[in-house]
This record gives C-alpha cells, sequence and structure tokens, in this order.
C-alpha cells in the first residue's frame, strides 16, 4: 500500500517591502512521504519570497511536469515556475523553455558541487534566478514545521527588507540569508 501525503496547514503573514507586498495567505501543503520538513518549509519561504494571489504549490515530487510553485495567468500560459532543491539541469532547461521566468531556491550539502556542475551551463538562460539558501538557515527554519500544523493553522511571519529576509512564530525569529547566484537577465 502506497503511503499519503500528509497535509499541513499554515496561516501566512507577508510583509515584503521590496515589492511593497503585503498580504495573509491561508496555505494547505501537502507533503509527500518521500519530503522532509526542511524541505517542505523552504517550499513555504519560497511562497512568501514570490507571494502573489495566483500563486499556488505543484505536484512536483515525482512529476516533471509541475514545479514545487508556479504561477499561471488567464491564458493557461506560466508567468513563474519555481523550484527548490538541487534540480536536474535537463528539468530548469525545459522549464526556461516553458515559462517566461524560473527561480530556483538550492539549499543542501551538495549546493556547491552542484553549482559547480551546472552554473555555468545554466548561465545561458536568461530567464532564470538561482537562490542559495544556507544550510544552516534552511535547518533553522524546519523546526517551524511543527507537527501540529496538521491539526491547527500555524502562523507564520515573514519579512522582506533591503535583502534581508525573516521568517517567525509566535516563539522564534530566523533571518535567511538568501544569496542570489545567477539573476535572470530579462
Amino acid at each position: 500500500m502506497a503511503l499519503k501525503a500528509t497535509i499541513f496547514r499554515a496561516e501566512v503573514q507577508i510583509a515584503d517591502m521590496e515589492r511593497n507586498y503585503y498580504g495573509t495567505h491561508a496555505l494547505t501543503l501537502a507533503r509527500h512521504p518521500s519530503e522532509n520538513d526542511e524541505r517542505m518549509m523552504v517550499r513555504v519561504l519560497a511562497f512568501a519570497l514570490n507571494a502573489h494571489e495566483g500563486l499556488v504549490f505543484g505536484s512536483s515530487i515525482g512529476n516533471d511536469d509541475e514545479p514545487d510553485l508556479w504561477l499561471k495567468d488567464l491564458t493557461g500560459a506560466i508567468r513563474l515556475w519555481i523550484d527548490v532543491g538541487l534540480p536536474d539541469e535537463k528539468r530548469i532547461r525545459r522549464a526556461c523553455g516553458r515559462s517566461g521566468q524560473v527561480v530556483v531556491y538550492s539549499y543542501g550539502r551538495g549546493t556547491d558541487l552542484w553549482w559547480k556542475q551546472s552554473g555555468e551551463k545554466l548561465a545561458r538562460s536568461g530567464n532564470l534566478t538561482v537562490i542559495h539558501l544556507p544550510q544552516a538557515d534552511t535547518q533553522a527554519i524546519a523546526k517551524f514545521a511543527d507537527r501540529n500544523m496538521k491539526l491547527r493553522s500555524m502562523k507564520l511571519f515573514c519579512t522582506i527588507q533591503d535583502g534581508q529576509v525573516w521568517l517567525a512564530d509566535q516563539d522564534e525569529t530566523v533571518q535567511v540569508e538568501a544569496q542570489t547566484r545567477l539573476a535572470a537577465s530579462a
């Protein structure tokens, strides 16, 4: 019997001074059995950093046709494709061909090696942005993934200002030092 996804709920209040975006989003996340708390919380952070009323979570694990998050326009065209982790270079190039803008949030132990192997090739994609999230920061935000999120909606606060990102719950605040490795040219 296949394991089912676990449902988590979070209410995220976003104050993004860089984009002049302020809003509260009730998120429902389906966490695949192979996904850990760190990856799930990086998806939540990616949502907060790109918040938009039309931004939705995709079913990316085990599905090459969908990203972790995406934003489509009214015609169904993909405006924004977001992947987290260390996606395959071929997947990223295909996403760059299908979407107006692609953002990858890389994190984990192998990020430097992944970037060393793929960075030069990926730099040819003009609509690609790669943001590196330090492992200490992603492990710290993983602690927000309280098991009680399944039973009640967890409240998170995200503040973005002057290139700084803070993610907090009622008890703790974590500063995330997001580093741009590649910025889209468009």
